[in-house]
């Protein structure tokens, strides 16, 4: 089975490679690629299938090393692995890559829950020494004066304005944004559907009836075409003995014939997917089964007591308008399809960039976002304050406004 290869993924891998592993003389090369987009697109997959055409040793690094009991741990291991790269290609003649997976995973701040620790202080400023001196890269406690061969560095992600500012600098990582196209997720998902003889115009179909989905959701599709037969398997072989005849059974593991479906089952399977996908949007049980309901400050105001006749009706004023300014800010965010977050920070924690969610956050209807706008500003009049917009779909910050300043 061959896969697709997107040519403008193909090109942007291909020439970092390559001109890492030339000697370009007063030539400023980022040593590191750093490529990002929304979750489940095949940015590891398609770097793997040009390291196979390529004929390039990978060294794998995942966002979850990144973090240790043990204060500098990961960038030990960064070094490390970096100078086994180093030493396959002065030893076989091969190119080489160091391959870090979901480094915003590891190394990013994503909210003002996030922690820096050490780990992360020290993860990013490896990185940036490696890509500062790439032919230099020591142990602790040793030093190497032999150069090492350059190995360039192919760094994965979703959401890189999470990671530390100075390391992301041009100079040092090159960004690449992988959205692929349509036709390259036709040309894509033609290739998982390949050994079961999905012709092109069915797979356009196919890509065309769930256009909002990402690759892997095509991938888990497949997938689900083989459940009919394992659940034969296990009905067949029973619920006792299955972990047997997978295990310890010496007839082999068992063979099941390329499924038999029609384009319109594969549609009624994807719709099927896609509805638990809203389900876990819909639910959200962790607000109520953590306790994250809303603060006292929050919650309606008891209702008062009715008055006995004949007494005067107290009402209570009514909110103040928000500043026009303000309004245009709320009305833009929204025209441009993003949904809108509140946050404040006190001066304190506005120095140190630590912002909290103010009120309900990704509101994306005028007139709720209105009142939670409304409602901040009243309850937090010395704080900071400033709307953000939100893609719905990629779940990435686009704009950041502060309306009040203390």
């Amino acid at each position: 089975m061959s896969y697709y290869i997107a040519p403008t993924f193909l090109k942007v891998v291909a020439l970092h490679l390559t001109k890492n592993h030339l000697p370009l003389p007063d030539v400023p090369v980022p040593l590191i690629l750093g490529i990002h987009g929304r979750k489940g697109e095949g940015k590891t997959f398609q770097c793997n299938l040009i390291f196979e055409r390529m004929k390039v040793y990978a060294v794998h690094i995942s966002g979850g090393e990144l973090e240790s009991p043990d204060a500098g741990d990961p960038a030990r291991m960064i070094r490390l692995r970096y100078r086994e790269a180093a030493e396959h290609i002065r030893k076989f003649g091969q190119m080489a890559v160091l391959m870090i997976n979901d480094l915003d995973a590891g190394a990013g701040r994503l909210n003002t829950m996030t922690q820096y620790t050490v780990n992360t202080q020290l993860v990013s400023a490896t990185l940036m020494n490696i890509a500062d001196n790439p032919t230099n890269v020591q142990l602790p406690g040793s030093y190497d004066p032999k150069p090492l061969p350059r190995v360039p560095i192919i760094a994965t992600g979703n959401d890189f304005s999470t990671l530390y500012a100075p390391l992301i600098r041009d100079g040092r990582m090159r960004k690449f944004y992988w959205e692929p196209s349509r036709t390259d997720r036709v040309h894509i998902v033609h290739g998982i559907f390949q050994a079961d003889g999905l012709s092109l115009e069915e797979v356009e179909r196919l890509v065309d009836t769930f256009p909002e989905q990402a690759i892997d959701f095509f991938g888990a599709l497949r997938a689900q075409l083989y459940d009919e037969q394992v659940w034969q398997l296990i009905q067949q072989v029973g619920l006792e003995g299955i972990a047997f005849r997978l295990l310890k059974s010496k007839e082999g593991a068992p063979h099941f014939p390329p499924p038999r479906f029609s384009l319109e089952q594969l549609i009624q399977a994807g719709h099927q997917l896609k509805a638990e996908q809203q389900q876990v949007e819909a639910r959200r049980l962790s607000e109520e089964y953590l306790g994250l309901k809303r603060s006292a400050s929050q919650e309606p105001p008891p209702a008062s007591p009715p008055s006995p006749p004949g007494a005067a009706h107290s009402v209570d004023p009514p909110p103040v308008p928000l500043n026009p300014k303000v309004q245009a800010h709320i009305r833009q965010i929204l025209a441009q399809g993003y949904e809108i977050q509140v946050e404040h920070a006190d001066p304190r924690r506005y120095r140190v960039h630590s912002w909290q969610e103010c009120g309900v956050a990704h509101l994306k209807e005028w007139a709720a976002a209105c009142q939670t706008v409304e409602q901040c500003l009243s309850r937090f009049p010395k704080d900071y304050i400033r709307l953000v917009g939100v893609d719905p779909v990629k779940k990435q910050r686009r704009i950041e406004t502060i309306i009040q300043r203390p």
